[in-house]
C-alpha cells in the first residue's frame, strides 16, 4: 500500500481511521480526483471508466470529516444542507468503512472488474469479508 495512505486507530481504539490525501478539482463543470504522487494518475472521465467510485469515496470521507469536525451535528443536518435524502448520505458514508487496500485500488483505478457503487454499498463491515466479496487480495494495513 502507498505510504501516503495512512491507517491508524481512533483515540478510543474502536475505529480504524484511514487518511487518503485526495483533492477534488473542478474544471469547466467536470470533477477531477487528484491523488498524491505515487498513488496513481488523476482520475478523470477521459482515463477511467470508474471515476464515480473514486469521487464517491472522496465524498464519503469529506462528509465524515464534516460530521466528525462538528460542522454538522447529525447526518440529517448534513443531508438537509446538501438538499439530499439522509438515507443517501448514510449510504455514501458506508464507503468510509472500506478496507484501506480496497480504497487504494479504487483511487488507483485497479479495483476488481465489476466493482460498482451498488456492490460497495452492500459490503460487510469486516475488511476480510470485504476483500473476499470483491475478490481483492489482502493488502498491508
Amino acid at each position: 500500500m502507498s505510504e501516503r495512505v495512512k491507517t491508524t486507530l481512533s483515540a478510543d481504539g474502536r475505529c480504524a481511521v484511514v487518511r487518503v490525501p485526495l483533492r477534488i478539482k473542478r474544471q469547466r463543470g467536470r470533477r477531477e480526483v487528484i491523488a498524491p504522487a505515487g498513488v496513481g494518475e488523476a482520475v478523470t472521465a477521459e482515463n477511467s471508466t470508474n471515476r464515480a467510485l473514486a469521487v464517491m469515496v472522496a465524498r464519503a470521507h469529506r462528509w465524515r470529516d464534516l460530521l466528525e469536525g462538528g460542522q454538522y451535528p447529525t447526518i440529517r443536518a448534513l443531508a438537509a444542507d446538501l438538499s439530499v435524502d439522509n438515507s443517501y448520505v448514510a449510504r455514501i458514508l458506508r464507503l468510509t468503512l472500506l478496507a484501506p487496500d480496497i480504497i487504494e485500488a479504487i483511487i488507483e483505478g485497479t479495483e476488481p472488474d465489476g466493482l460498482s457503487l451498488e456492490k460497495l454499498y452492500r459490503l460487510p463491515v469486516g475488511w476480510e469479508q470485504q476483500r473476499r466479496a470483491v475478490g481483492a487480495s489482502r493488502g498491508s494495513e
